[in-house]
């Protein structure tokens, strides 16, 4: 080979000089003509070409800044971002409530002892390995358990919206602020008050709601959602249209996972190893990899479609099917107004009535308080049934109960909802 001898000095030197990196050169021989052998190590550690780092998926080649960056860093290292300290803080950051809220669902679920139910703040963090050598709180800690999680980080709420046709169509909002280890119970009750469906079965007497996609199910995606995002990104955000629920959150599935790998049997790889062992601790998600395996199998005896799970602009997208009519065929909807079904929803909602109320505004209480958001239109469409109802009957019927302090309207004409006073005779 011409000017080898150069080459074989000049090739590793700009190796070095471009990517600070020490490499092997051998000169090879193959049927009497040279060649040059460039050995390099593997390296834990991304390598950057004039102060820019690239990764190759496939046949695409993205240049790696920002969280990003820092993401495949800590994957590299073998380390998580919410295992890393944050100085100047101290369990004085901590919400005590938040660590008793945590300790009775660990008990409950048998994952905690109940004789930790005296432990001290320091002690349930230290269990957790959430306090580093220097005593400074790891940001698993903050996020988990701090009273303002979002004095440290921008992105740690989670959005709730109701919209008509598409999503300029914003019908009604909700925003679930602070600690993660309160975050899913505060989601499944905004969303069983107020955005999703509930269907009524008697047993023995006894009075049950089933929510319309299997609350096991919502309950595993919501938690999934919570503790594999990245929280350098922006805020969870949940959609709710007519007929599908769109849960988005920041940071991509595991490299190589797609749908068919959650739904199979497969290795746990989590974003943030120390928030997903505390939502274990806690009794909210499985260890090893089962969590969609349970929706999976919730849905099924729902007879619902599995939902849809893909990366989607830098985040992890999960798009769940709602029933179409009652997907318990067995089953009263809650929307009905049977005289029964309406007395006993009333009976829970509507505490101590001093005026005298006609079967239909009973009926219109029930709807107001299962269904928040619903329309005059739609409550005389339901009503209609074996009478007609029409609409300027319906808003006499509420402006009696509003009058009498038995309902309120909270919020504007598009954006508002209906609240259930219940006792007329405190609000007067």
């Amino acid at each position: 080979m011409k000017d080898s001898k150069r080459l074989m000095e000049d090739i590793p030197n700009k190796i070095v000089t471009q990517l600070g990196i020490v490499c092997d050169i051998n000169l090879q021989q193959e049927s009497e003509k040279e060649y040059i052998e460039i050995v390099v190590q593997p390296s834990p550690m991304p390598i950057s070409y004039h102060g820019k780092y690239h990764y190759r998926s496939g046949s695409t080649k993205q240049e790696l800044n920002g969280a990003a960056l820092q993401q495949f860093i800590l994957q590299k290292m073998g380390r998580s971002w919410d295992e890393y300290p944050r100085e100047t803080t101290t369990v004085d950051c901590i919400d005590r409530n938040a660590i008793d809220y945590f300790i009775a669902k660990g008990i409950a679920s048998g994952r905690i002892d109940s004789d930790e139910r005296n432990a001290t703040t320091e002690q349930v963090l230290e269990n957790l390995n959430l306090i580093d050598e220097n005593g400074y709180l790891k940001n698993a800690a903050l996020l988990l358990f701090a009273k303002k999680p979002q004095k440290f980080f921008s992105g740690v709420a989670f959005k709730i919206g109701k919209f008509g046709r598409d999503e300029s169509e914003l019908i009604v909002q909700d925003i679930v602020e602070g600690n993660l280890i309160e975050m899913p119970d505060k989601v499944i009750k905004l969303l069983k008050t107020y955005y999703l469906k509930a269907y009524i079965r008697y047993e023995n007497l006894q009075r049950k709601e089933i929510l319309e996609i299997p609350e096991d199910a919502l309950r595993e995606i919501i938690y999934n959602s919570i503790a594999h995002k990245d929280y350098a990104g922006a805020d969870i955000q949940m959609r709710i249209y007519d007929n599908h629920i769109e849960l988005w959150n920041e940071g991509e599935l595991p490299e190589g996972y797609t749908q068919e790998t959650l739904f199979q049997k497969h290795s746990s790889k989590p974003r943030n190893k120390n928030i997903a062992t505390a939502f274990f601790k806690a009794g909210y998600v499985e260890a090893w990899g089962r969590g969609y395996k349970k929706v999976k199998e919730a849905l099924e005896t729902a007879n619902l479609p599995f939902p849809k799970v893909e990366n989607f602009c830098g985040g992890t997208l999960v798009t769940i099917q709602r029933p179409v009519g009652n997907p318990y065929k067995n089953e009263q909807a809650s929307e009905n107004t049977d005289s029964n079904v309406v007395k006993d929803v009333v009976k829970d909602v509507v505490k101590e009535i001093e005026v005298e109320l006609t079967e239909r505004q009973l009926s219109i209480i029930a709807l107001l308080a299962l269904n928040p958001i619903i329309t005059i239109p739609e409550i005389s469409k339901k009503m209609s049934g074996k009478n007609s109802v029409t609409t300027r009957t319906i808003q006499r019927d509420i402006a009696y109960l509003q009058n009498h302090n038995i309902i309120k309207r909270e919020g504007g004409r598009k954006e508002g909802r209906w609240v259930v006073l219940g006792n007329n005779k405190s609000n007067n």
